[in-house]
């Protein structure tokens, strides 16, 4: 079923061959979205906590610090949304390139495609070209040569458990004819004057790609860093300190459900409303988390400012610590041009002043963790 609001199926070859894909309307809905109370309150709530956190964003003197980490955990939940079997410590390990494994390259394109779209978003505007062009970098590698890697699908591509097919799968996403009309028309609505709230026109950006599927794999990625994409280039955000992955993770049946929902009823408004809960309880996570880790870089800072003649050494620990919370003294002598010595010596001290321990390794290969951060950024991963 489909609904006229939402779009439409069309029947494609014919015979033992037919099958129906959905063709999705061109936003705004029509007729137009009509917000309830609880709607709008989400809304004016949602504003405010953005505010909030782009204040805190602007002002803290270690938001890139914070943005750096969060940019890894949302990479990883993101992933994790998508079925992907990686832990917080496997993409922070400090042998990560010589150790990593499918699930965890899965999660550190992701983080490269995520820096490479913002440093991006400065020369150009959101448009297709732009999103091939992060597809290419999320897809990079050898795993992802099979999928088109910025590319648009030129097949038939279908959601459904394993072993589904286009006559039984649960949602088959508009041919590629429709799906590059589709992407034409979402690129002049990502860049149109449009009268919705900011947040709205998001909630619809990404169920519309979402419903699109133009990419043979990455899309549910590609989506949702297209919502903080979309924030940033609208002057919502000046720093990428916003997540949604942690919330749509944890409601992961609701996400999909909901988006069938609009194709099956046209019901925007229950997606919207879905939509800025997320973006609510992100936008409070990250808020939290900022206060919290710069309370704890407070704590830290005046543990190792008490170390007599060891706190220089110390606070230049403490800042790479604060980018790699987990380490090994041989990679991070090299990292700050120090010898093995000293680290080994100031690691100790971290060690005895309850900042780091030993997380894994014997006597050549030990590992450390800055525990407390570690904590902070683990939750829902």
């Amino acid at each position: 079923m489909a609904s006229k609001r939402s779009g439409f199926l069309r029947t494609n070859l014919s015979g033992e061959a037919a099958y129906r894909s959905f063709v999705p309307a061109a936003l705004p809905p029509s007729p137009p979205l009509e917000l309830g109370g609880d709607v709008v309150w989400l809304l004016v709530a949602a504003h405010r906590q953005l505010a909030v956190l782009d204040g805190l964003s602007s002002h803290i003197p270690n938001v890139n610090l914070f943005v750096s980490l969060y940019v890894r955990k949302e990479a990883l939940m993101s992933s994790q949304i998508e079925g992907t079997q990686a832990t917080l410590e496997d993409v922070l390990d400090p042998r990560v390139s010589e150790n990593t494994n499918r699930n965890v390259s899965d999660v550190i394109n992701y983080i490269k495609a995520t820096e490479f779209a913002i440093a991006r978003l400065e020369e150009l505007p959101l448009c297709n070209r732009l999103i091939r062009e992060i597809h290419a970098v999320l897809m990079g590698g050898t795993r992802g040569q099979e999928k088109n890697p910025g590319e648009f699908r030129r097949s038939q591509n279908w959601i459904g458990g394993q072993g589904s097919t286009l006559k039984n799968a649960q949602y088959v996403p508009p041919n590629v004819e429709d799906m590059l009309q589709a992407m034409s028309d979402l690129e002049k609505y990502l860049n149109a004057d449009d009268e919705l709230d900011v947040l709205v026109r998001a909630a619809l950006i990404h169920y519309q790609f979402e419903t699109i599927h133009p990419f043979l794999d990455g899309n549910g990625r590609i989506g949702r860093l297209l919502i903080t994409l979309f924030l940033m280039d609208k002057g919502v955000l000046t720093a990428p300190a916003l997540y949604s992955s942690y919330f749509l993770k944890m409601n992961r049946l609701e996400y999909y459900d909901r988006m069938t929902e609009v194709r099956k009823k046209g019901s925007y408004e229950q997606w919207v409303e879905f939509f800025l809960r997320a973006i609510l309880e992100a936008a409070r996570d990250a808020s939290d988390k900022i206060r919290q880790l710069s309370d704890l870089h407070i704590k830290s800072t005046g543990i190792v400012g008490g170390m007599g003649r060891a706190s220089k050494t110390a606070t230049l620990l403490l800042g790479y610590l604060e980018q790699n919370p987990i380490i090994e003294i041989p990679k991070t002598a090299t990292a700050l041009n120090l010898a093995f010595s000293t680290v080994s010596a100031t690691v100790n001290r971290l060690c005895k002043a309850g900042i780091l321990v030993q997380s894994a390794g014997g006597l050549r290969n030990r590992t450390f963790s800055y525990k407390a951060y570690l904590d902070l950024l683990r939750e829902g991963t």
